[in-house]
């Protein structure tokens, strides 16, 4: 039996879980159209590789990675690009986003097969890495990090790598259900990241409250006979949180600003490793993965739901009504995000769609239209599982005073909700906590274009500068010294005299028609040479002549 730690804070929140466990998981009804916005992850945006009109295959890439932290788009279904455009997004702004608009045909046929892996034992862990990015895998808990990017140690060691099975937040379901239905697939996608990573062990943490997930699990472990160790951690809010369940695991803690890595720690989630199974055993690129429908639905419930699902087509399957609709949030309670509308697709990191209805009341943590004063009673600080000071970050980012605010570590934040749901005001710190945090970056981002703006000012003045010095040396160059008196100075009068000669007499073009002329016509030719030689004899006498 592994030793267990504690963290300090955390709160106990009622499950609401069994609703969505009564049925098993099916496939989500195929949408007359689907919506994929450009950006489902942390990073750059991918770029469309696609034009309006394009015929597509099921698996498909449409858009390919935009940097080294981005990830890749398939087609989730066979159709035709009807537009690229901007769409509602799930994100808390509530801003549009440029979005590949795909009709499906109903025919869902499959893009050609690009490769067949009988033992990814064989393959080297970098081979491994380029099918998980170019599968487009992101961490489907929440964070929606690039997998291959957090599977490349950059030749630091892995101690331990952790497959993240604890869904701590209410209602959601889907790693759950996940687990009970394709605990093989899983511990295979879990086997395949050790390849990647080289780590020396391997856990799965499950929440004790998950009793089928865990006999499954260890059921097929026996089968296979694979070194993994289960792990069956307590129910307490947020030990799904990657640092507190690494600290609940080892008793190790993540330093602040750091990541897992630096204490020889890799993270990732079940349903992450699923995908890496698909991706490396059946060449399908993460295109579905298992959506909780829950709330105010006649029947809560699990979904295979294809990326680019409107989210209202997942709440009628379930029974929900679209026209009595009151608030629709994408993920838990806790931590999720409320949408505009219903419109919004699913996407990559889409864990759960949470239904609160205006004919049905769902217990969710919801905070009055006017907050009381803060009373200092300290009881967000009890809560807060990093150890922070919510009540000096919510005074300093209510005063706008972002310098202060970094002083209180709130990048160290996790956005967990624990300090919101004990505050007895209803204050809604967390909210308080995320303005700072995009004004903060959008402040950094100021700064970087202002630096980039004065470097390109002092660019173009060096150059400048340097063109003045270089046509001054030329310029020089070309000049003959000239002294102040003697046969120097007339030597090169004469010559700049001489130039001037050869280059009138290179520009004089030979005269026309100027034969059988008459002598009347002659005589006047004569007499207007004549002219021009005089004048030129004239203009010819020098400075020095004229002296003399």
């Amino acid at each position: 039996m592994r030793r267990l730690h504690q963290f300090k804070g955390g709160v106990v929140l009622k499950g609401h879980k069994k609703d969505s466990t009564l049925m098993p998981t099916q496939p989500a009804r195929l949408p007359a159209s689907l919506v994929l916005p450009l950006k489902q992850h942390i990073g750059s945006a991918a770029e469309p590789v696609v034009a309006v009109g394009d015929k597509v295959l099921k698996g498909q890439l449409i858009a390919r990675a935009g940097d080294t932290i981005s990830a890749p788009l398939h087609a989730p279904s066979s159709g035709t690009i009807r537009a690229i455009a901007n769409h509602p997004v799930p994100h808390p702004s509530g801003l549009p986003a440029p979005c590949i608009f795909i009709d499906s045909d109903g025919e869902e046929r499959w893009r050609p097969r690009q490769h067949q892996i009988f033992n990814f034992a064989e393959l080297r862990p970098l081979e491994l890495r380029e099918i998980i990015r170019d599968a487009g895998i992101v961490g489907l808990g929440g964070a929606g990090f690039p997998a291959w990017v957090k599977l490349d140690p950059e030749g630091r060691e892995v101690d331990t790598l952790i497959l993240n099975g604890a869904e701590c937040e209410p209602y959601i379901t889907c790693d759950e259900m996940l687990l009970r239905e394709r605990a093989l697939e899983v511990l295979a996608g879990l086997l395949m990241m050790r390849h990647a990573v080289q780590a020396k062990h391997c856990i799965i943490a499950i929440e004790n409250n998950k009793p089928k997930a865990v006999r499954a699990l260890a059921e097929e472990i026996r089968n296979t006979g694979a070194d993994v160790e289960v792990v069956e951690v307590p129910t307490i809010y947020p030990t799904g949180s990657e640092k507190q369940l690494i600290q609940i695991l080892t008793g190790k803690e993540v330093p602040s600003g750091g990541l897992p890595i630096d204490i020889g720690m890799v993270c990732h989630n079940v349903g992450t490793a699923y995908a890496v199974y698909r991706a490396v055993e059946l060449d399908q690129p993460l295109i579905s993965r298992y959506v909780t429908i829950a709330g105010s639905v006649a029947h809560a419930r699990n979904l295979e739901v294809l990326i680019g699902t409107p989210l209202g087509n997942l709440i009628e399957q379930c029974g929900g009504n679209r026209q009595t609709l009151q608030r629709v949030i994408v993920g838990g309670p806790m931590m999720g995000v409320a949408v505009h509308t219903d419109a919004v697709p699913a996407i990559k990191t889409t864990n759960c769609v949470l239904v609160e209805s205006a004919m049905h009341d769902v217990p969710l943590p919801s905070r009055d239209a006017f907050s009381l004063p803060c009373i200092r009673c300290g009881q967000c600080a009890d809560a807060c599982p990093i150890n922070l000071l919510p009540q000096q970050l919510y005074w300093y980012a209510r005063a706008q005073n972002y310098d202060r605010v970094q002083d209180y570590h709130l990048f160290d934040c996790i956005e967990c909700g624990c300090c919101d749901y004990v505050c007895p005001s209803q204050i809604p710190l967390v909210s308080y906590y995320r303005h700072a945090k995009g004004k903060i970056w959008e402040q950094e981002e100021e700064k970087r274009r202002a630096d980039r703006a004065r470097q390109r000012h002092q660019f173009h003045e060096l150059r400048l500068a340097r063109e003045k010095k270089e046509r001054a040396a030329r310029h020089k160059k070309k000049r003959t010294p000239v002294a102040k008196g003697g046969d120097d100075k007339k030597a090169a009068i004469e010559a700049a005299m001489a130039r001037v000669r050869a280059k009138k007499a290179a520009q004089e073009v030979p005269p026309k028609n100027t034969t059988d002329l008459t002598p009347a016509q002659q005589a006047k030719i004569d007499a207007v040479d004549a002219e021009r030689a005089k004048a030129r004899q004239a203009t010819e006498t020098t400075p020095a002549d004229e002296e003399t």
